[in-house]
């Protein structure tokens, strides 16, 4: 999926802000360093998602039989094969 650059900035604030309040944690390092950190993972993870998108997506058009999305079928396996791509990664 997609997000934009102001979203995933927003949402890394979030994290930070969220964590800074819990409190059991505690910060070894500044604030904003947390920020991007929570940035770069999440950018990580969207990347590994757009991967097993792909994937997924790949799997069913190559397929003999032309499946076309938005049918029942073609959500069954992409379900199917969107899970099998992140039992490999053991997610």
């Amino acid at each position: 999926m997609r997000i934009s650059r102001d979203k995933l900035n927003k949402l890394a604030h979030v994290v930070a802000d969220t964590l800074a309040d819990i409190d059991e944690a505690e910060f070894l390092e500044d604030r904003n360093t947390i920020r991007q950190e929570a940035r770069k993972i999440l950018e990580k993870l969207l990347l590994e998602e757009t991967k097993i998108d792909l994937a997924a997506r790949h799997k069913i058009t190559s397929q003999r039989k032309i499946i076309l999305e938005g049918t029942q079928e073609w959500d069954i396996l992409y379900r199917k094969y969107y899970n099998d791509e992140v039992k490999k990664l053991g997610i």
